[in-house]
């Protein structure tokens, strides 16, 4: 049985993604800020809240197979109206929670045989949209610290990165909250519809198991064709 912690697993795609490793039959971790949810056989939910504690490591095994930071935050305003402790509060969250997170868990990630880290960034780092500069910034620092690792840290332990599109989960809710955002949303994506959750997490689960045990280094965009294509 293979050890897997997931920090920010109680809510969105962490919460997915804990539900799919869990169906194979592996050992899990996972926190939660707010949202507390009962442990299961394989899985214990850990109280941890990513901007102030610090991870108490006698609670997690030995060694760790895969770690996936998963807390993060859409924060859109025009550019104008941006100031500076609001791109410290998205870039503590988002960047220095994950470093502080990798760091005191990096010891037990190298006493397995092999081990990955999986990080989420967001398309909005690669394709520009009106008032995302405050979430592109810090995500794209995210990458680069994704492919940074993922050449320090090889060949025992792999480091990929998620950068979706707008996904349904209660941190988008704001962007989704009614039907005329639903379509304009569905209208503009080549694939005709928004993001799930288990779309996500299902790669997820992939990039965090040995199955995908030659891809490292890599930012993988899973948004309906939105960061690629354009169908008109």
């Amino acid at each position: 049985m293979k050890n897997y912690v997931i920090i920010g697993g109680s809510s969105g795609i962490g919460k997915e993604l804990v539900e799919q490793i869990e169906t194979q039959g592996e050992n899990l971790i996972a926190t939660y800020n707010t949202n507390l949810i009962k442990d299961r056989e394989n899985v214990k939910y850990i109280k941890f809240n990513a901007l102030e504690d610090t991870l108490d490591l006698d609670l997690f095994p030995d060694k760790i197979h895969g770690l996936a930071y998963c807390p993060g935050s859409i924060n859109l305003k025009p550019f104008h109206r941006f100031k500076e402790e609001d791109f410290i509060d998205d870039f503590k969250l988002q960047v220095i929670g994950a470093t502080k997170v990798l760091k005191q868990l990096l010891g037990k990630l190298k006493q397995s045989e092999f081990s990955s880290i999986l990080l989420f960034s967001t398309i909005a780092v690669q394709k520009g949209f009106n008032f995302h500069s405050q979430v592109a910034m810090s995500k794209g620092a995210i990458e680069g610290l994704t492919r940074s690792l993922a050449a320090e840290l090889s060949p025992k332990i792999r480091v990929n990165a998620i950068a979706p599109s707008i996904t349904d989960t209660n941190l988008a809710n704001r962007f989704l909250n009614s039907q005329s955002k639903i379509d304009l949303q569905e209208k503009n994506n080549p694939l005709k519809k928004i993001g799930d959750p288990k779309n996500i997490a299902e790669a997820a689960a992939f990039l965090l198991t040995q199955k995908s045990s030659w891809i490292t280094g890599q930012i993988i965009h899973i948004d309906g064709g939105y960061s690629s294509i354009n169908i008109t």
